[in-house]
């Protein structure tokens, strides 16, 4: 990986792409520490630290997460980037729904454009109302719990003054947004992906420092050695894939013949990568902030409520490790449902004379695809649950009491090994190029 970034470095043109996304990734962090108007942050700083302190590490880890820690600071950036992955997910669900999104993903560049377009105002709506959302909580001193001066925290608590860092929120959403299509298409790599792997790295360094210093150095190298188990796993099987053998036929087309070839349809392991961990969380989320929003001044009442409270909080509860770890397989056949059809791809194959040896082209060829996937989709599903709840064990097992301490498992894992992996491939595949052309001239 050394010598692609050395080459890489020396090519001007990946030169330029790799400055540009450093410069872009720079400007993000310095909008996730960049504090909101009318935001009191040394009043934040002081409430993050008594959490810290408490370990208490609330619901929002998954959006704190992703947007690098700005959120529990109420930064200019501190929606992140999560209502647009939120969007994207539910427009690509939506083709499946509604045939005017099923005709747009197949008109090729024209429909990708419009859907571009529907996810960007569906970004804006969804940045809306979860600054809305966090601001009240803020308001209400809900968002950073046990916390002495969690009500104080909002210098303006009018009407007028809320407004303002809801607005201011929901602009820092859509230039994140905007950073992450510069990145994508001026860059290398997928631009969402690496602002979420910039926030997560940057959090790293604080969080291991907070181990040293509370835990000690013998169970910080437990941690970095644990740490890179954990990595070496997720490589392991991020990498595996099950290659079908696919057979083309020669055909003739005018004077000259195609096909003849023979390739192979890769099949991953780990077919949704980390989208059902995202949705599974997310809906984690969901019921303790409607609690949240809903409960009085005397706290919660009804049985519904006492139930998210007693069940759904705590990260380190058997109820809720039994819950997540099941959603986050649900989801993973699913969205593998979703995204892959097998009927699709038996026509494309027949379609251009492709065919798998020892099987017939057309329904047999879709239902053996069906079946082999199926097959893979099992430890995939079994893979991504015990990744992602592989922090919330420790926490039960060492009785630390904060998802923010176990820094290297679960999600983080996921998402960095997933982004750091394809960003290298692009590269690779980028120097490949360079050199091809090169060696025809």
């Amino acid at each position: 990986m050394s010598s692609a970034l050395v080459s890489a470095f020396r090519t001007p043109d990946l030169r330029r792409k790799i400055l540009f996304v450093l410069g872009i990734l720079i400007l993000y962090r310095l909008g996730a520490t960049l504090p909101s108007p009318g935001v009191d942050y040394t009043k934040v700083h002081t409430c993050l630290d008594e959490i810290s302190h408490n370990q208490s590490a609330g619901i929002y880890s998954l959006i704190n997460l992703f947007s690098g820690g700005a959120l529990l600071q109420l930064s200019v950036f501190a929606i992140g980037i999560m209502p647009y992955i939120t969007a994207s997910i539910i427009v690509q669900l939506l083709t499946v729904v509604i045939p005017r999104f099923e005709a747009l993903r197949k008109e090729g560049q024209s429909g990708q454009a419009k859907m571009t377009q529907y996810t960007r105002y569906l970004t804006v709506a969804l940045a809306l109302l979860q600054s809305t959302g966090i601001v009240a909580l803020a308001d209400r001193g809900q968002l950073l719990q046990n916390c002495s001066t969690s009500s104080e925290i909002l210098r303006d608590q009018s009407i007028f003054g809320l407004t303002i860092i809801v607005l201011v929120m929901t602009a820092g959403a859509c230039i994140v947004m905007w950073f992450g299509e510069l990145i994508t298409e001026r860059g290398i790599g997928n631009g969402m992906s690496l602002l979420i792997f910039a926030g997560i790295a940057a959090r790293l360094p604080s969080e291991g420092k907070q181990i040293l210093d509370s835990r000690g150095a013998i169970v910080f190298t437990l941690v970095i050695v644990a740490a890179l188990l954990i990595i070496a796993g997720v490589v392991f099987i991020e990498q595996g894939q099950r290659r079908i053998p696919v057979q083309y036929a020669k055909r003739m087309v005018g004077r000259k013949m195609y096909g003849g070839s023979s390739t192979y349809l890769p099949l991953k392991v780990n077919q949704a990568g980390v989208i059902p961990v995202i949705f599974a969380s997310s809906l984690l989320y969901l019921p303790n902030l409607l609690v949240q929003l809903t409960s009085g001044s005397g706290g919660a009442t009804s049985g519904w409520q006492k139930f998210v409270q007693t069940y759904l909080v705590d990260p380190s509860n058997y109820v809720y490790i039994i819950v997540y770890f099941a959603m986050i397989i649900f989801f993973t056949y699913f969205y593998v449902a979703v995204t892959f059809n097998p009927e699709e791809r038996a026509d494309e194959m027949k379609k251009y004379g492709g065919f798998i040896p020892g099987i017939r082209p057309g329904q047999p060829t879709a239902d053996y695809l069906g079946y082999v996937l199926s097959r893979i989709t099992l430890p995939g599903s079994i893979y991504l649950g015990v990744i992602a709840v592989l922090p919330n064990l420790f926490l039960e097992i060492g009785n630390s009491g904060g998802v923010q301490n176990i820094p290297f498992g679960g999600t983080a894992v996921l998402i960095m090994v997933g982004v750091g992996l394809d960003t290298v491939k692009q590269v690779n595949s980028q120097l490949m190029q360079r050199k091809y052309e090169g060696f025809l001239k």
